[in-house]
């Protein structure tokens, strides 16, 4: 499993979240919420520390990481990142 965002999806995180160098983003599985598949989506948060990485990425000064607890959501996949210009936000999208 590897993580890839896009030039436009990580200056949406600079921007929008206002990230600095140094800051880390968890994605993880979460109940509920937009993008749902079997009753489950992406969530992220900012600044968790990386405790059992299965996917990690680091650019531009900031880390992106999946812990090995949320790797069962993924199957496998890979996630890709990217800016939405139509909705204006990101989307996440998962391949081989």
């Amino acid at each position: 499993m590897n993580i890839s965002l896009t030039q436009p999806a990580l200056f949406w995180f600079k921007r929008e979240m206002t990230l600095t160098e140094g800051q880390m983003v968890r994605f993880y599985v979460r109940q509920g919420g937009f993008q749902a598949d079997n009753g489950f989506s992406i969530g992220l948060t900012v600044n968790d520390t990386p405790n059992d990485a299965a996917a990690i990425l680091h650019t531009d000064g900031l880390t992106f990481f999946i812990e090995q607890k949320d790797a069962w959501f993924f199957d496998g996949h890979n996630l890709k990142v990217k800016y939405s210009q139509k909705k204006q936000e990101i989307d996440y999208v998962l391949h081989t």
